[in-house]
């Protein structure tokens, strides 16, 4: 239910002309002023801003009667999350309508960018005002279930069995399941097949064999590998999977293990192995390297498939290498989970049905197979790999991947901006790899 201060704050909004960012399907065509923009046309836009006390206690009794979220129509499943592409959009809007059909219901879909679903979920779980069906990216489901604003899968029938662990894991907070994702993303090795085959190299498995490809492949203006190393999420999770596969740990940054990741991650840079522009580099600039042959490998994650194919690359696909064969990798998994915020018990099942629908065989497929995602249970995902080669090593990897909340929990955003400022500051050459880590291992220790 809408909280008074939420209530009184819409009606300002809607007096002074400020209007919340409407769903995707009711925006007006690019270049086209909408007709009505929060207020009446003609004389009456010019209503005075100041509220009449009277009408104000009218109104608020009125939303007191009405309920706020406690209102709308339970067979309209209010969704949210992130995918303001238009392609994915469409994608996910069809899977959300198709599982709404099945039970009689209706989706009202809004989305908003990436970096606006967060600051908007939180303000909404304090006004208790969240839609019925919220996705949002993993890590970001501790902090969201911290508020209590969330249910628990479990009473609505929906459990984690037969999905990965890891990925139960990032749907979990102190030992309750509240989100599960119809399919996760990750990252593997890219290499160009026509510069390994006149080099006469295979494609390497561990770092020792990366180390000596790149090298072999530095040619010119050819790197032998590219990455992102930018002072963001994304510049982490390229370097989470060097540090847990060599035993290092978030929690334990400081560990000789962890310095030695970041040394040999740093090192392909001072080399000369990797390009010193990759502190610029988000993972789309590293695709366009890749693509136009500046590199020879490099790493990213299976979104890159597409792109790749329409720019007539010869690659190949392997898991990120290792420091020894015996070491299987360890990948951060990225993507969305599905979570039921606490709203009504009616509309909260409503809201279970379609998640639950969506996390079926058939619909897990036409997801993750339209975004290049991993299915998110394991007998799917295996069938997953038989038919589409190129997403094999991506469902290998997701056998052992991590959940990158696992150590920290609601502390892993501040812990990870802090291990990115170290990556930077060791490859610009301002710091050793140990005395980065030593400055990102006090604020993780000082992280809330």
């Amino acid at each position: 239910m809408w909280s008074l201060v939420g209530f009184v704050e819409a009606i300002r909004d809607r007096l002074t002309g400020r209007v919340d960012r409407r769903s995707t399907d009711d925006r007006a065509p690019a270049g086209r002023r909408p007709a009505l923009e929060g207020r009446p046309s003609g004389r009456s836009s010019r209503l005075p801003v100041r509220i009449d006390t009277g009408l104000l206690v009218v109104l608020l009794v009125t939303a007191g009667c009405a309920g706020g979220v406690r209102s709308r129509d339970p067979n309209v499943v209010v969704e949210l999350d992130h995918y303001t592409d238009a392609a994915t959009s469409r994608q996910f809007r069809a899977v959300l309508d198709r599982c709404a059909q099945r039970f009689g219901l209706r989706i009202q879909r809004q989305d908003v960018p990436t970096d606006q679903l967060m600051p908007k979920v939180l303000r909404d779980a304090t006004a208790h005002s969240l839609p019925d069906l919220l996705f949002v990216d993993n890590p970001d489901l501790q902090t969201v279930a911290e508020t209590g604003a969330l249910t628990e899968l479990s009473q609505y029938g929906l459990s984690g069995e037969g999905h990965f662990p890891a990925i139960v894991e990032a749907g979990s907070h102190q030992g309750k399941l509240y989100g599960l994702a119809p399919g996760v993303n990750g990252l593997a090795l890219f290499y160009n097949r026509t510069m390994f085959e006149r080099a006469g190299l295979e494609p390497p498995e561990t770092w020792r064999e990366l180390r000596e490809a790149a090298r072999t492949l530095t040619r010119g203006s050819t790197h032998g590998l590219a990455f992102s190393a930018i002072a963001s999420e994304e510049g982490t999770w390229q370097f989470e999977p060097f540090l847990w596969s060599n035993g290092g740990e978030l929690d334990e940054l400081t560990s000789p293990e962890s310095v030695r990741a970041l040394e040999f991650w740093s090192g392909l840079v001072e080399d000369g192995l990797a390009s010193r522009s990759v502190v610029n580099w988000n993972q789309n600039d590293v695709i366009d390297r890749f693509a136009s042959g500046h590199a020879a490998m490099m790493i990213n994650g299976s979104w890159s498939l597409s792109a790749l194919d329409e720019s007539g690359t010869d690659y190949g696909v392997v898991p990120i290498p290792t420091p020894s064969p015996e070491i299987a990798p360890q990948v951060p998994l990225g993507g969305e989970v599905g979570v039921v915020p606490e709203t009504t018990p009616r509309r909260q099942e409503n809201a279970a049905r379609v998640l639950g629908c969506m996390l079926e065989r058939d619909n897990m497929l036409d997801w993750t197979t339209d975004h290049a995602y991993v299915p998110s249970r394991v007998d799917v995902a295996e069938q997953y790999a038989r038919d589409v080669p190129a997403m094999k090593p991506f469902v290998t990897e997701v056998a052992t991947g991590r959940a990158r909340t696992a150590e920290l929990g609601p502390r892993y955003r501040e812990v990870s901006q802090a291990l990115a400022d170290a990556v930077q500051a060791t490859i610009a050459g301002t710091t050793s790899p140990e005395r980065a880590l030593q400055r990102a291992a006090r604020v993780a220790e000082n992280a809330d």
